[in-house]
């Protein structure tokens, strides 16, 4: 069940003011990203997916081979009043992960466990090009930011039980954490 990227575009209220925003996001495996992506204040939900491919309906058994070009990604709906899209980035996504790994997050090695962000609106697109600038200039990293900017495609959800994974099975392997 391919969602179509319009789906993801934000909601608004009727007097045509966002209420909602959506951020399609991959830093490594997801399920550690999606553990840490829904303790954020001003996250209303999270789902875990594929996207960044060609093969329709791609499914983990594909996916994980590395060979679709598909990320295992996040698609992160979020009420950009208590939470902008830049600190989204900024202030979390480029702390939950390394992103000047090329394709590799800890032990989790491919193109599947890329860092990237899918801009979901020209606003989007233009934010993620100035906090990739900051993060880069900012010396914490002591690489450059490689975290692919690319145009969204269809997001398929990933199967149930990789969905809110660690939150049914606590002790499952993660290898993001918040770095200072």
């Amino acid at each position: 069940m391919t969602d179509p990227v319009t789906s993801t575009s934000p909601t608004l209220h009727p007097n045509g003011e966002p209420r909602l925003e959506t951020a399609l996001l991959a830093g490594g495996c997801f399920w550690g990203m999606q553990d840490l992506i829904r303790k954020i204040p001003g996250v209303v939900r999270t789902d875990v997916g594929y996207t960044g491919g060609a093969l329709p309906e791609p499914r983990y058994h594909d996916v994980k081979t590395g060979r679709t070009g598909h990320a295992e990604a996040v698609r992160v709906v979020f009420d950009p009043k208590q939470l902008s899209y830049a600190e989204l980035l900024e202030k979390w996504f480029f702390r939950m992960h390394d992103p000047t790994t090329k394709d590799r997050q800890g032990n989790d090695v491919g193109t599947q466990y890329r860092s990237a962000i899918w801009p979901l609106s020209p606003e989007q697109r233009a934010t993620a090009e100035q906090v990739i600038a900051r993060v880069n200039a900012s010396g914490k990293w002591r690489n450059p930011v490689v975290t692919e900017l690319a145009e969204p495609g269809a997001y398929t959800p990933a199967e149930d039980y990789h969905q809110d994974y660690l939150e049914k099975n606590p002790g499952g392997y993660t290898c993001h954490f918040l770095r200072d």
